[in-house]
């Protein structure tokens, strides 16, 4: 068996605050997952679940209190390691001025490569996300789907193994979800891993093999979508069928959390 492309091991952290840091707020309580390779991996949780602290220790931007975040079995806070990792982040913020193509080799030339094989590259990237046609024009006149392509682009024109997303189809109309999704999908027929965080379920259940719910710092469900929604049988939809998975989930954590407050 292959290894697994993202693990985080028993993974903590702790946030100091208070006078002089004395007290500590925990934001992950020993969190582990493993994404296999090639697949597409849904990161799911309501707002203040944890999510974007587990994004930011994958993605070195913050250490672990304690235990480990890996890619291919080697830390992720190996500078090496860091080469076969994309990101597109939530909100993506780009010069106006700039044409899609140079916004592109800019990231290009920033992830070590030659001028140009920046060239080259940014070109493979831009052609990838259907955005060859408008390379060459400034980003003020881009959509904000069309940005989000801009974003992937930038994303993967390095040739990562491995994609961190965050809400890719935040704020998108119903054309702009479905050209993310598509490009998704296409990405991972490409032999990507993609690990995506997403409050879209539907978008969930449409392209992703694995999932992870996550909620007070805690992964509560974790494993195969299809086995996880096989018994819900009593929905008309897949998409329902993970919708109650997920609320149910959430509600029943929130049930056993108060019933240990009202005892302490």
């Amino acid at each position: 068996m292959s290894e697994p492309a993202i693990q985080c091991v028993d993974v903590v952290k702790d946030y100091r605050g208070g006078l002089g840091g004395r007290q500590a707020y925990r934001a992950l309580h020993g969190i582990s997952l493993a994404v296999p390779q090639g697949q597409v991996f849904g990161f799911l949780g309501p707002n203040g679940a944890g999510k974007t602290t587990a994004l930011k220790i994958l993605l070195s931007f913050i250490r672990p209190t304690s235990g480990a975040a890996l890619l291919f079995g080697r830390s992720t806070q190996e500078p090496a390691t860091r080469r076969l990792l994309g990101y597109l982040p939530e909100t993506t913020t780009y010069p106006e001025y700039l044409t899609a193509r140079e916004a592109v080799m800019f990231y290009a030339r920033l992830s070590g490569l030659a001028r140009g094989t920046a060239a080259s590259a940014a070109a493979d990237a831009l052609r990838t996300t259907g955005l060859r046609e408008d390379a060459d024009r400034p980003l003020k006149y881009f959509s904000k789907g069309m940005r989000q392509r801009v974003g992937l682009a930038q994303a993967i024109v390095h040739q990562p193994a491995c994609l961190v997303l965050d809400e890719p189809a935040s704020g998108l109309d119903p054309l702009g979800r479905r050209e993310i999704r598509e490009l998704i999908t296409h990405l991972r027929a490409q032999g990507l891993t993609i690990f995506f965080s997403s409050h879209e379920l539907s978008e969930v259940e449409a392209i992703c093999d694995t999932i992870a719910i996550l909620h007070r710092g805690r992964i509560l469900v974790q494993g195969a979508l299809a086995a996880l929604l096989a018994s819900a049988t009593e929905h008309h939809s897949r998409a329902a069928a993970l919708e109650a998975l997920f609320v149910n989930t959430i509600r029943q954590d929130d049930h056993a959390h108060e019933s240990v407050s009202d005892r302490a």
